[in-house]
């Protein structure tokens, strides 16, 4: 179950990114808003993992599919051009 409190913050997922990541969310409107989407929902995956906030199987499931779908897009977003 430890990787249900595990965090996965951009920053130290994506090290070599962090300037860039800090460079869009300062100048990307569109990057902030999903990054700030990625950062609820792994905020309440972990909040789940630690007994802090309790959903139903299903949609734990569904808060980590958005977080990877997110950090995809992310990603994509943060190695494009």
């Amino acid at each position: 179950m430890s990787d249900l409190v595990d965090n996965h913050p951009l920053g130290r997922d994506f090290p070599e990114l962090k300037d860039r990541i800090h460079a869009l969310k300062t100048n990307d409107a569109h990057f902030r808003k999903l990054f700030e989407a990625y950062e609820e929902a792994d905020k309440s995956v972990v909040r789940v993992g630690q007994g802090l906030e309790h959903l139903t199987d299903e949609a734990l499931e569904e808060q980590k599919m958005m977080r990877v779908k997110l950090k995809d897009q992310l990603y994509g977003m943060l190695t494009a051009g």
